[in-house]
């Protein structure tokens, strides 16, 4: 039987030549790759353009049959919208991959011309410094030849001006040596949007939910007219210069030992309709128990709610989750899950809004005043409030002092009330009938009593799952203005920029004052260094606010 021959050889220096050759092939593989996903997002965007257009027209020209026609064409602005910044993505990552090869040539997107910035606002010319003597031979006769301007437009709160970055050329009458400053730099590659203009655009879109063409409308009533596809542009790119700061707060939140976990739904255009997609949050935020480390809220975008999004979410995370019963996080609390099982933390304002809606005597007095049928006040449900608060009245007292003072309080007082509180839950629940929403209410606590009574074995738990649900409320509270995500694209990019704004929210840090800077710095930034960008680490350079 004859030995199997390798079809590698056996010299060290051919085994690197042939190395290097598959690295280069791969690397062109990818550029390729690249250059198709670009030409594929532009394309799109250009369709989508065009359809705005011809609805446009048809409705100038017909007139609109109905309002349906009106509602139509402002959802095509937001998914041109959400296409344009697919299109600005990709072109950078085309160029990214196309600089490790010579032999594939980037991807380069047809852009509409873009028309000169108004005569009327302000120009402020700030002048690079230009050398003394000559760079080449080190003559100082140098005579100015002319200058290039770079003109970038930025905003100051309700007040726009132009700035034209000068860098004057000069030729050294010794060598004839023609030497110039080099160009600034942008944040997006050859861009003309500032650092500050940038920050107010993110900020108004994710952080105050107004959608880039309403955006459009408010810039051209104050003499600045910009298309939503330029918009769009600059957020993608954004988007993409931030991403290195999405990782290490990623890496920062999954870095915990407790999380907050929660969900909410997000619409999301389809073909047909909108689907519901949905936005996960992971919270850490150990400022309950004194702990040291600072707070920070992790976005992630999902097409469904499918369990297996959460699982990958926390692939390589273990500790405790605080969060609702969902069941697609039961694979997690799993006992033989690897690296090793979640423990489940109960959310006890979970429990009480069970028992609070059919106690809720307020809204019961209401309905009756308005003469609007009120449900039954239950008393027993009157008596679980009661007891569930008395928990959070033990709470209040201690929270923001360490874990271990907190562990000793809990047992002491919390926990002959949860004993008295599992006992009479069982009484209730012998008396009930197995339909009555009350049975419902005993049994979401009863059957997860170990989640329940996690805080009275560790100190960090908290009682609810607030946290998390605080971090979502940007959302619920800008669908009713921005209707939908344009794409799944655009929910994984509004996924990023919610980290970013909610993170800065949590640590009391003005999260369109902290994206200005981090925009104007992060390309010259070190990367060993990015860590000092991050919100807790950011340090506003106050000279330069001031000048």
């Amino acid at each position: 039987m004859e030995a199997a021959v390798s079809p590698l050889p056996d010299d060290i220096e051919a085994l690197k030549a042939l190395l290097a050759s598959a690295t280069q092939r791969a690397q062109e593989a990818e550029a390729k790759l690249a250059n198709a996903h670009a030409r594929e997002s532009a394309t799109e965007a250009v369709i989508a353009h065009l359809k705005l257009q011809i609805a446009k027209l048809r409705r100038e020209q017909y007139g609109a049959s109905a309002e349906r026609t009106r509602r139509l064409l402002d959802q095509m602005e937001l998914q041109l919208e959400e296409l344009e910044a697919d299109a600005a993505e990709d072109d950078l990552a085309a160029e990214a991959a196309a600089q490790k090869t010579a032999a594939v040539t980037a991807f380069e997107r047809k852009r509409p011309a873009r028309k000169p910035f108004p005569e009327h606002l302000p120009r402020e010319r700030v002048i690079v410094p230009a050398p003394c003597s000559c760079p080449s031979c080190g003559g100082s006769r140098l005579s100015k030849l002319g200058e290039d301007v770079t003109e970038t437009l930025e905003v100051i709160p309700r007040a726009w001006k132009v700035i034209q970055t000068v860098r004057e050329k000069f030729a050294c009458r010794d060598c004839e040596t023609i030497t110039q400053p080099p160009a600034p730099f942008h944040v997006v590659p050859r861009g003309w949007a500032g650092p500050s203009f940038l920050a107010m655009l993110l900020f108004e879109k994710y952080g105050q939910h107004q959608p880039l063409n309403r955006q459009a409308e408010r810039f051209a009533r104050e003499g600045v007219p910009l298309s939503t596809s330029t918009l769009a542009d600059q957020v993608g790119a954004a988007a993409f210069a931030l991403m290195p700061l999405y990782r290490l707060i990623e890496a920062h939140v999954l870095a915990a030992t407790r999380l907050h976990g929660d969900d909410t739904t997000v619409p999301v255009m389809a073909k047909v309709k909108t689907d519901t997609a949905r936005l996960w949050v992971y919270v850490r935020d150990d400022r309950p128990f004194a702990g040291a480390d600072p707070p920070a809220a992790l976005f992630h975008y999902s097409r469904d709610r499918r369990g297996e999004h959460p699982r990958s979410h926390l692939a390589s995370w273990s500790g405790i989750l605080q969060a609702d019963a969902y069941g697609g996080y039961g694979e997690l609390y799993a006992a033989g899950r690897m690296p090793a099982p979640v423990l489940e933390a109960g959310c006890f304002a979970h429990a009480r809004r069970k028992f609070f809606e059919l106690a809720d005597v307020a809204s019961a007095a209401r309905k009756k005043s308005r003469g609007e049928h009120a449900g039954m006040i239950y008393p027993i449900a009157v008596e679980a409030v009661q007891r569930i608060d008395a928990l959070f009245d033990v709470e209040r007292t201690i929270n923001g002092k360490d874990a271990n003072e907190r562990l000793a309080v809990r047992r002491e007082l919390s926990a002959p009330l949860m004993a008295e509180l599992h006992a009479w839950l069982t009484t209730q629940l012998a008396r009930l009938s197995r339909n009555h929403d009350l049975t419902k209410a005993c049994h979401y606590m009863l059957r997860r009593w170990d989640a329940f009574t996690r805080f009275l074995d560790d100190g960090r738990v908290c009682l609810t799952n607030n946290a998390a649900e605080r971090a979502l409320r940007c959302v619920p509270l800008g669908r009713k203005a921005w209707l939908f995500c344009g794409s799944d694209r655009g929910g994984q990019r509004a996924a990023v920029l919610y980290t970013m704004i909610q993170t800065a929210r949590l640590n009391d840090i003005d999260p369109q004052a902290w994206l200005a800077d981090v925009l104007a710095r992060i390309a010259d930034h070190p990367a060993s260094q990015l860590d000092q960008l991050l919100p807790w680490n950011w340090q506003i350079n106050r000279t330069a606010i001031a000048a």
